[in-house]
């Protein structure tokens, strides 16, 4: 038997347990209405009025169950099209989530149930939709990383077959090409290193040693990787010594988890920033929360750009090589770094104004 059957029958049956219900009622509470009502007859007509009591009594209750089976039908009638009608109303709800479920579990993650009304089947219909847009996103990001992983190994994968074949046609000495095979396997051992890194951040897997770390230690350490590549490049590092007045409390965050961010968000900015122009480091205290900005005057990011700045492989520029841009996942590794260390990664930008990225760490207090 099927399911709008049972729920149909389920609704006929408290029907009929309603209307015996009202039966059993009536005949047991109506004599007590009506006997008090044929006393007041009796008392009104007085001694010729005792000889009626007898009648007057069945006659009320002789009108009164005919009245009820006949008023039977009609009220069956309408409470079974009632039953009916809610029984198809959630039966059709059911069977399209149902079906749109079956073709969910098949692959098809587009399936949408229209949720109206404010009952629990509209709940259900508005996290079905919920569910189904998790899995949709989840699947998009799947084949997008499938697809990004493939383009990041064609390159390189590319340019060792081109050497392999320079070297079996004698167009290249090996001793030329190995130099340059190196290069191409250094930057996928990169690549792969980055996904296993990406894959550990982002299943929160990674290793951190939680400790004070000295505010000024670490901006030093900053300074001294990245004071001649600025210089190179002909741009202006402004970085602050760390003695603060008041001096700032130490991080309480994994040292070199926190070079590793800043190392990130520098290096875009070395990169993104223009020779004559300028890169500043900021830190101030966030009631329990120390903020490092790293601002550059660089070209800036279009508003379109700036939600999905850290997602895997995303670049602003399309055209960027793949030699000048990285592997793609910097920002994303730096970013799920900065919130297992139980802080945040933010993006500011406008174009033409440069970008600034904000890094919030907890601080190590007592």
């Amino acid at each position: 038997m099927g399911f709008f059957m049972r729920l149909l029958l389920s609704h006929l049956m408290v029907i009929l347990l309603a209307v015996a219900g009202v039966f059993v009622s009536v005949e047991l509470i109506a004599p007590g209405f009506y006997r008090a009502h044929v006393e007041e007859m009796v008392q009104t007509l007085g001694p010729a009025g005792a000889g009626l009591r007898g009648h007057l009594e069945h006659g009320l209750r002789s009108t009164l169950t005919r009245a009820l089976w006949a008023s039977l039908p009609l009220s069956v009638l309408v409470a079974a099209i009632a039953a009916y009608v809610s029984s198809r109303r959630v039966v059709g709800s059911v069977e399209t989530l149902r079906r749109r479920s079956r073709a969910l579990a098949q692959g098809d993650y587009r399936q949408r149930v229209q949720a109206t009304g404010r009952d629990e089947l509209a709940d259900l219909a508005h996290h079905f939709n919920v569910l189904a847009a998790a899995l949709e996103r989840v699947e998009q990001g799947r084949t997008e990383l499938i697809g990004n992983v493939a383009h990041e190994l064609r390159a390189p994968l590319t340019a060792l077959r081109g050497y392999a074949d320079a070297i079996d046609d004698h167009v290249l000495p090996p001793e030329h090409a190995a130099r340059a095979i190196s290069r191409e396997v250094a930057a996928m051992e990169r690549l792969v290193r980055d996904l296993s890194l990406v894959s550990r951040v982002e299943a929160g897997q990674m290793e951190l040693h939680l400790e004070p770390v000295p505010l000024e230690a670490l901006l030093q350490a900053v300074r001294e990787r990245f004071t001649l590549a600025f210089e190179e490049k002909d741009v202006d590092l402004h970085i602050p010594s760390g003695n603060e007045d008041p001096p700032l409390p130490d991080l309480h965050a994994d040292q070199e988890r926190t070079l590793q961010v800043l190392t990130n968000i520098l290096g875009n900015a070395l990169r993104h920033t223009p020779p004559g122009g300028q890169v500043g480091l900021e830190v101030r205290r966030l009631d329990t929360r120390a903020a490092i900005t790293v601002s550059d005057t660089g070209p800036g990011i279009a508003a379109n750009h700036l939600p999905r700045l850290f997602e895997r492989f995303y670049r602003v520029d399309p055209a960027r090589s793949r030699l000048e841009a990285g592997s793609g996942v910097g920002l994303t590794i730096a970013r799920g770094l900065a919130e297992a260390m139980g802080g945040t990664l933010t993006a500011e930008s406008r174009p033409g104004q440069g970008s600034a990225f904000t890094l919030t760490l907890p601080l190590h207090l007592p």
